[in-house]
């Protein structure tokens, strides 16, 4: 797990694309995977604020990943998804990319809910300076970005 952790591939996320490409399943299985994915890393995370907010961190921000894969997918982000097929994997990269264009389509306010994500990752996760007060704080934004997707991809998980 920790090479897996240092090439920047989240398991999870890795098998759900893997399976819908090697299955050739409708990419809308992949969405609904990706999100059911989002909403298990906010439980956590909502369950680790209080007690360990590096690690709750971390979880918030694999939530808004999942959504960013999720709705890339959704969208039908050919150019994006390429790239991400070329390197077997996401990057840093695409993801900002795929934001950008998702706000185009859902408003300035999932830019800023990534923004809140990627504080998250970068200052709580691997910076560990944020503490739990922050760490809430910035979990609405994560929740929204996770109800938005469901509800714009017609999600009920």
């Amino acid at each position: 797990m920790e090479e897996l952790g240092r090439r920047g591939v989240d398991p999870g996320s890795y098998i759900v694309d893997l399976l819908v490409r090697s299955l050739s399943l409708d990419p809308m299985v992949g969405v609904e995977a990706h999100l059911e994915l989002a909403l298990r890393y906010l439980e956590e995370g909502r369950r680790l604020a209080d007690g360990d907010a590096v690690r709750a961190s971390g979880k918030l921000y694999k939530a808004a990943e999942e959504v960013v894969r999720a709705l890339t997918t959704y969208y039908n982000l050919d150019d994006i998804l390429g790239r991400v097929a070329e390197r077997d994997r996401w990057t840093v990269t695409e993801l900002p990319k795929a934001v950008l264009r998702i706000s185009d389509k859902l408003g300035e306010w999932f830019r800023h809910s990534w923004n809140s994500a990627w504080a998250l990752h970068f200052w709580g996760f691997h910076e560990a300076r944020f503490d739990s007060e922050v760490v809430r704080r910035y979990m609405p934004d994560i929740e929204r970005m996770i109800l938005e997707a469901k509800r714009v991809t017609g999600g009920s998980s």
